[in-house]
């Protein structure tokens, strides 16, 4: 059974989460968790927990949603045409969960000038110091001096 036919009990998801999420929804810019947020760590998907994004991938992109350079595993996150609102965009869906995320633009910093705006709903921030505890060890080294 695929995620899209599994009814989601809003019990499991904050209200905002469940809008995002599930109902491809867009929380406000400058009010959500993680738009200013540059702890080391990894953002995974709400839903299904799986790793998306790197902090370290992470800048400030002045359009008040966090904003990444690249996935942690390309893999792991979909791209579709999104037409929405009279627009043409790019939306960013993870693999897993079939979570909306957010979009990806061509107008992020060199040399990939990608843009992963995101929405801090659809995801949970695993600080790199609880990365063990939490299940994510392997992560550890994304975070090493290289």
């Amino acid at each position: 059974m695929t995620k899209k036919k599994q009814a989601y009990d809003k019990s499991e998801l904050n209200d905002m989460q469940y809008k995002v999420t599930q109902e491809n929804g867009t929380e406000p810019p400058f009010k959500n968790e993680y738009w200013d947020h540059f702890d080391d760590g990894i953002y995974v998907d709400i839903v299904s927990g799986k790793p998306l994004f790197n902090s370290r991938d992470k800048y400030d992109a002045g359009c008040g949603w966090p904003s990444f350079t690249k996935p942690i595993d390309k893999t792991e996150v979909k791209e579709h045409a999104d037409f929405s609102h009279g627009m043409r965009r790019t939306e960013v869906r993870s693999d897993k969960g079939d979570s909306h995320l957010g979009h990806v633009f061509t107008d992020g910093p060199k040399p990939a000038g990608l843009r992963y705006c995101i929405n801090s709903a659809a995801l949970k921030f695993v600080p790199y110091y609880k990365l063990e505890k939490e299940g994510y060890g392997e992560y550890k080294k994304l975070f090493e001096i290289k």
